[in-house]
């Protein structure tokens, strides 16, 4: 990711002497991806990949967002 240009945004743990600063706006943003792919990994075709091309393993990911998105929609 350095060499595309990204950051780092993990913050540090409490009892380590040196501290990182975090802007926390980014983690907030890294941490909202990061639990989307975990739903998106609760698909089991999804987290074990069984298809073999990358356009029929793409089209998974879209369905089970789609299906995150409804009941998202739904439950509001």
């Amino acid at each position: 990711m350095r060499d595309r240009g990204g950051q780092p945004e993990i913050p540090t743990k409490r009892n380590r002497r040196i501290r990182h600063s975090v802007q926390r706006p980014l983690y907030a943003l890294r941490n909202r991806i990061e639990r989307c792919i975990n739903r998106l990994k609760n698909c089991r075709r999804v987290a074990t990949r069984y298809d073999h091309t990358a356009s029929s393993f793409l089209g998974f990911v879209q369905l089970a967002a789609i299906r995150l998105w409804i009941s998202f929609v739904h439950a509001a």
